[in-house]
């Protein structure tokens, strides 16, 4: 009887998806394995990180080599600034944290993806030339970002993961009922903080943005400056990728490719107090694309705060993933 049994549990265990079988690294693994591979990069030893033969490696939307991007440019770090987001079911770590790139401070992404106890996809994203501003709400992660979520308000990962996802829907469709948004939800991108500041402020050290227009959408909160058409900006958000959550902290990992092609440069804003048009100038004086990641700290069924990085790319780049 007892070999009945230990043979249809091996025949339920073949039948399992791969990912089911393949679980062999919890939270806290991937989390060191995060932290191994950032140690690794600061040495210049490829070497230090279990590496697969067939690592494919992607930085700032190019493929790289043994040797090559961080693993060369790496100085320090990471600092106190650092968001792990590990989820066990598809085998993968995002890391957002502060490090020296060429001895300069530099917010830096990285998503790993485990297969068979190897690294086989590896992919960097490198914002640098931060300004105090930006240094400033980038030496700490803010409170609650890494704050476990109760058993009463955790969501599942399935249900993280779809709510993460609407996030580009709103941004997409200029509708911010797209997406639960809390309405305590604060963003932060590439140190800026974009949403529920001061409605009346001066900016020295920030942006540079004094436009009361932009004051004003800049103190709104996510769902409603997603109501503003103040994005309308934005041709089409591809590649987009949600598939790394944390249950423990409630955080889920996306990246996205942004394009612009900047054909005006005047949309039509909705419900902005004395004015009727934002004007965007790109600063390259054409289109421009600028992929991304966001970490979404969700709980209670709701996104709270977000934290970001983005990097300002030639329009329509590839992504580096094409085959």
């Amino acid at each position: 009887m007892k070999l009945k049994l230990l043979a249809g549990a091996a025949a339920m265990a073949l039948a399992l998806p791969a990912t089911a079988q393949a679980q062999d690294c919890d939270r806290a693994c991937l989390i060191a394995m995060a932290d191994n591979y950032a140690a690794a990069l600061v040495a210049h030893d490829p070497s230090r990180a279990p590496l697969a033969s067939n690592v494919v490696t992607v930085e700032n939307i190019k493929k790289i080599g043994s040797g090559e991007g961080l693993w060369r440019t790496a100085t320090g770090g990471p600092t106190e600034f650092q968001i792990h987001v590990a989820d066990p079911v598809s085998q993968q770590v995002g890391l957002l944290a502060m490090m020296e790139v060429e001895g300069k401070p530099a917010l830096v992404g990285i998503r790993l993806k485990r297969e068979g106890g190897k690294i086989v996809e590896a992919e960097h994203m490198v914002a640098g030339n931060l300004s105090e501003g930006q240094l400033a709400n980038l030496r700490t992660p803010r409170p609650a970002i890494m704050r476990p979520v109760s058993e009463e308000y955790a969501d599942s990962r399935g249900r993280l993961i779809h709510i993460g996802k609407s996030y580009y829907d709103s941004l997409d469709n200029n509708n911010g009922s797209l997406t639960p948004f809390s309405d305590d939800c604060e963003r932060r991108e590439n140190g800026f903080q974009t949403a529920r500041n001061p409605m009346v402020r001066n900016t020295p050290g920030g942006n540079g943005q004094t436009d009361p227009a932009f004051a004003y959408l800049g103190g709104l909160g996510c769902e409603a400056q997603m109501d503003t058409n103040m994005w309308e900006y934005i041709d089409t958000i591809e590649n987009r990728r949600v598939d790394i959550a944390d249950t423990e902290t409630g955080l889920v990992w996306g990246m996205s490719h942004f394009h612009h092609d900047m054909k005006e440069e005047r949309y039509r804003l909705l419900g902005v107090p004395g004015t009727e048009y934002r004007v965007i100038r790109a600063s390259t004086g054409a289109g421009f694309d600028m992929p991304a990641i966001h970490i979404y700290k969700i709980w209670g069924g709701q996104m709270h705060e977000i934290e970001a990085i983005g990097i300002v790319t030639p329009y329509m780049s590839p992504t580096g993933w094409e085959k």
